[in-house]
């Protein structure tokens, strides 16, 4: 890997963190060195909230009147394991689905299937499915003789931030951990930890330092790089984590993403970046329409064979994301810079990064740039304000990258750019 910086003096940016997840909403390792093993099951949790005093709320995780496991829940898990042999290996109420979620370890003569077949039928299970692994979109080579932020040039970035820079929006960046000391990091991140309790790790994880930063690295400082919308405040919630020693390559799996997606709807956030792929999953795609039909918009890689066939991509309303270079020409799919891109890395350095999860990131900054201009703007209206401010290369005539600038005139219905090439 090729560090970019020079010495630079590291300074402590001010984070904010919320409390630990309780022990039984934590993966064991073994769950998530072998999720084939274990399967996710919801069982309906019907509970009276107690009621909460002036300024609290009945809602969150750990806060003020929290969303509880109730007496019928507990009641139907155990049995559950009883009848079914099973291991309870995690469990996490779900306040936004009002159901129990719960982690099982299967014993090892089960047959996966036929079990799930099993609690399908069963009056007691509300829903079964297996502990599905997800990865980020990390492209395999860092090629480092590429312009220095060549991104941000293609799609107008400084001209657009002349209008915007993404204050007042919330964006939940759902990967690894992210170095929030970085000192070109703003002090803007709230971080939640889903996967352990390692602070080390969480601060030293490389894609989700990499993804915040394309997004939110603070320009004009001296220092770095230039992020997209610097000035919103972004939420990094952990649920990957690094799938070897070595390179950017993480791993997540059901039960992680669903703590961070529900999280990510319990914080309000406006736009949620999902730079990752995997089977489809049922479970997360609840999560995600949940989120879309309260007005967030989500923002996914497109997996590295181009088709829209896995999660999070193949959601209806999930704005589909996919790094031009890769030569897709898939319909309905927004593509933007992923090869050498350079943004932060940890230990306060910088690198080049490869892969559609760059791409993600871009579109999610650019996106940040609209609405906050235009807060109640939907995903429809976002992609149809990248799609018409996509042009044509004058080589080939194949679509280019969206430009921010043009996108924004053309939402705010008036001329924002004065050099920025118009789409043909």
């Amino acid at each position: 890997m090729r560090w970019l910086a020079g010495p630079l003096a590291l300074c402590l940016v001010a984070c904010t963190l919320a409390p630990p997840l309780r022990s039984s909403a934590m993966l064991s390792p073994a769950a998530r060195a072998s999720p084939e093993r274990y399967i996710v099951v919801t069982v309906r949790n019907p509970v009276s909230l107690p009621l909460t005093r002036a300024a609290s709320t009945s809602r969150g995780y750990d806060g003020v009147g929290p969303y509880l496991a109730g007496g019928v829940a507990r009641t139907v898990s155990r049995a559950l394991a009883r009848d079914y042999r099973l291991r309870e290996s995690a469990s996490w109420p779900i306040a936004l689905l009002d159901v129990h979620c719960l982690v099982y370890e299967l014993p090892a003569d089960t047959d996966q299937q036929r079990l799930l077949a099993a609690l399908a039928h069963d009056a007691r299970v509300e829903s079964a499915q297996p502990l599905l692994k997800f990865e980020t979109a990390a492209g395999g080579y860092n090629d480092p003789y590429a312009q220095l932020q060549r991104d941000v040039q293609q799609m107008s970035i400084a001209e657009a931030q002349a209008v915007s820079r993404g204050a007042g929006v919330r964006v939940a960046v759902i990967d690894t951990g992210v170095e929030m000391d970085h000192p070109d990091f703003p002090s803007t991140i709230t971080s939640r930890n889903f996967v352990d309790d390692d602070t080390l790790s969480f601060r030293t994880d490389a894609h989700g330092t990499a993804v915040a930063g394309v997004i939110a690295a603070v320009p004009n400082n001296g220092i770095g790089i230039v992020g997209i919308a610097p000035d919103v405040s972004l939420l990094a919630y952990k649920a990957c984590w690094r799938a070897s020693a070595v390179g950017i390559g993480a791993v997540c799996n059901t039960f992680t993403l669903a703590q961070a997606i529900a999280a990510a709807i319990e914080a309000r956030a406006d736009i949620i970046n999902l730079s990752l792929g995997g089977p489809s999953d049922p479970l997360l795609t609840r999560l995600v329409r949940r989120g879309l039909d309260a007005g967030i918009i989500v923002v996914g890689a497109v997996p590295s064979d181009g088709l829209r066939n896995s999660f999070p991509t193949d959601i209806a309303g999930v704005i589909a994301t996919d790094a031009i270079e890769s030569n897709h020409m898939s319909a309905g799919v927004v593509q933007a810079p992923g090869r050498d891109v350079v943004s932060l890395a940890p230990v306060g350095r910088y690198d080049f990064y490869s892969g559609s999860s760059l791409a993600t990131a871009e579109i999610t900054g650019i996106i940040a740039l609209f609405r906050s201009q235009r807060s109640r703007l939907s995903a429809q209206e976002a992609q149809t304000l990248l799609t018409a401010a996509t042009g044509v290369d004058t080589v080939g005539s194949r679509p280019s990258v969206p430009n921010a600038c043009v996108a924004l005139g053309l939402m705010l219905h008036k001329t924002v750019c004065a050099r920025s090439r118009e789409p043909n």
